[in-house]
């Protein structure tokens, strides 16, 4: 059918580190290109471009014929290109249906807030995504929110989609249905762009696939001519070895949850009556699909939202109403789902981010006076033994890729030798070698005794590294494994009504 999209010798440069060196490309209309990489690969960037956002030192881009010179979002929209990204651009006080709104103007408010409600939904039906139309962004589950940016750029008319880890969060059922409509969206004439990790999803959903490693193209080849080992050996160079861990060591019951509920914002149910006991020395993966109360059973965990009933002991003491210092100083660690949102301020140094909570811990002076020269070295320490590419302790966190972003945030929390450990889809939107050093560190925790729970709508992952599974269903745990856990028994509790 023809090129959709050229893009010639594109460089880009950020603080003097190259992030894409001549990248050359060709997006055909009518066909799913799957672009692979690892973290800081460039293919974000490479995106950013394409979408406006960014603009590239050298190169060029086409639109069919037409080069696009002082591209911006705005242009990029109006020319049909539409791109999901993996942090989201969503205004968390307002509605899904404001959001939407709002990026794709409808006339007169309130007649244009209707019809958006009436697109939301038939388009949210179209894709199985069940997703209420005026529910507030900052109640809706991380894969809730990827929905809503799905459906935005859907009704923007983008003729050129790209889509930057779609499939993160979802299930393996709704991962399938969206790329699906992906692959059916192509065929009827638009260019799809997935940037994944998930090599699985090349031969069977896309046509052609691209690999980038260290801002340069390594080879572009049919999808269906290519498998996964030659895939990850192009990505990283050599092969990845699965992580080895041996069977947990228990260490007593560290956390018991005991029949909590708490209600959102809007007074709908979150959790209901949910109860679970983790020990130390364990993974206890927490299974569902996204909206079922996983974001608010993290938040309460850590102290971050206070139950309205039930309680919740940390090695046999009663915690409930204790505030989120307190827990930390009791040995609780947290890595957030959204890291660049809760996890790390951006405009802040990886120093001053890593040794954030050491500071409060007066391990590196005090308020009024901080040893710098301590708190370099421990950074420069912890960027070794994490392998935080691109980091010096000097370096904005906002510019570290997404993989090392979360090897900074597990560097910081890990470092008091925490007792229990609260993580939240930590290799959401990562690629193979940082998906591996986050499991890794994660064991690794279990193994020196700590208490690890695992939040992840990912099931591959936590039929992976989890000890013990509990799925989460409608704000409860319906059900319990002890690993190796059946995929399919896990899977029908957790879309099941129970």
């Amino acid at each position: 059918m023809g090129i959709a999209l050229s893009l010639r010798d594109i460089t880009k440069t950020f603080d003097g580190r190259p992030a894409l060196d001549r990248v050359s490309l060709d997006i055909e209309w009518g066909m799913v290109h799957a672009l692979l990489g690892e973290n800081g690969a460039g293919k974000s960037t490479l995106m950013n471009i394409v979408a406006g956002l960014y603009a590239q030192d050298e190169g060029a881009v086409f639109l069919e014929d037409t080069e696009l010179t002082d591209n911006d979002p705005s242009q990029a929209k109006a020319r049909g290109i539409g791109m999901v990204h993996q942090h989201f651009k969503l205004v968390t006080p307002f509605t899904v249906a404001e959001n939407i709104l709002l990026a794709n103007p409808q006339g007169a408010y309130g007649a244009g807030l209707r019809k958006t409600r009436e697109l939301i939904a038939e388009q949210s039906d179209k894709l199985g995504f069940g997703l209420d139309p005026d529910a507030r962004i900052d109640t809706l589950s991380v894969a809730e929110q990827q929905r809503a940016e799905i459906i935005k750029v859907l009704l923007g008319g983008a003729r050129i989609i790209i889509l930057d880890e779609p499939t993160a969060v979802l299930t393996d059922e709704e991962a399938r249905a969206l790329l699906s409509t992906m692959r059916v969206v192509a065929e009827h004439g638009a260019a799809v762009v997935l940037v994944t990790h998930k090599l699985h999803e090349v031969p069977a959903y896309t046509d052609t696939v691209t690999v980038m490693r260290g801002g340069k193209k390594i080879a572009t080849t049919t999808s269906k001519d290519a498998t996964p080992a030659d895939l990850t050996k192009m990505m990283v160079g050599s092969a990845i070895a699965d992580v080895q861990h041996r069977p947990p060591t228990e260490h007593g019951i560290v956390l018991e949850v005991q029949d909590i509920t708490l209600n959102r914002i809007d007074g709908a149910s979150a959790l209901n009556g949910l109860g679970m006991t983790v020990r130390g020395g364990e993974i206890y993966g927490v299974a569902g699909v996204g909206g079922n109360g996983q974001t608010e059973l993290a938040a309460a965990l850590v102290g971050l939202d206070r139950v309205d009933g039930g309680h919740i002991l940390m090695d046999g003491e009663n915690v409930t109403e204790a505030d989120v210092r307190a827990l930390r100083q009791r040995g609780i660690a947290f890595v957030p789902a959204e890291r660049m949102v809760y996890g790390l301020a951006e405009d802040m140094s990886v120093a001053d981010n890593y040794v954030i909570a050491g500071v409060d811990r007066g391990e590196f002076g005090n308020a009024v006076w901080t040893r710098r020269g301590r708190i370099a070295a421990a950074t420069q320490d912890a960027i070794s033994e994490f392998e935080i590419a691109g980091a010096a302790p000097a370096t904005r966190a906002g510019l570290l890729s997404g993989g090392n972003a979360q090897k900074l945030v597990l560097a910081r929390e890990l470092r008091g030798d925490a007792r229990l450990l609260i993580v939240h889809s930590p290799t959401r939107g990562l690629d193979v070698r940082a998906c591996a050093a986050v499991h890794r560190v994660l064991i690794e925790a279990r193994d020196r005794g700590a208490g690890v729970v695992l939040i992840s709508e990912d099931l591959d992952e936590i039929l992976k590294i989890s000890d013990r599974i509990g799925v989460i269903n409608r704000g409860r745990i319906v059900g319990e494994f002890t690993a190796p856990a059946d995929r399919h028994e896990v899977g029908a509790l957790m879309v099941g009504h129970a």
